[in-house]
């Protein structure tokens, strides 16, 4: 039975042996073109904080066993905190703020982290007209 490696290298050799016979240029791109990854509003939402004096981190994390992100208790996707605050963030794009509204709405946890004095609000990042990312922020606390 071949392997996955096998099956590799017969196929390396044969790209190889294309080029050589003049049938595939040397210079082909081999495979799937990479789409170029932006930034995603996590990673906005970060700049966004640390340009406010927080310091910020991020608290959702990849699960392999579920094969899904994973928001602390639920709900939050970053932390920021500066002297006397701490402020949970959901980050999304523009067009899901409403939901994310609804899923801290009906979250049981938030009451508790409203009560330990933290501000909740989401961050929802969208392109204006002139191509710029703009910031809507909804403070849920």
């Amino acid at each position: 039975m071949e392997t996955s490696e096998d099956m590799s290298a017969q196929m390396d050799a044969s790209i190889k042996a294309a080029q050589k016979a003049g049938l595939i240029p040397m210079d082909a791109p081999m495979g799937k073109p990479r789409r170029k990854k932006g930034i995603s509003p996590t990673q906005r939402t970060l700049a966004e904080l640390r340009k406010r004096g927080y310091l910020a981190a991020v608290v959702e994390r990849w699960n392999p066993h579920a094969m899904c992100r994973q928001d602390l208790f639920g709900l939050i996707d970053v932390i920021g905190l500066r002297e006397g605050e701490t402020i949970a963030v959901q980050t999304t794009t523009g067009s899901n703020v409403a939901d994310r509204v609804q899923k801290i709405a009906d979250s049981d946890k938030v009451g508790l982290i409203r009560k330990a004095g933290w501000r909740v609000v989401i961050h929802g990042w969208r392109k204006n007209a002139e191509g710029r990312w703009t910031l809507r922020e909804v403070d849920c606390s």
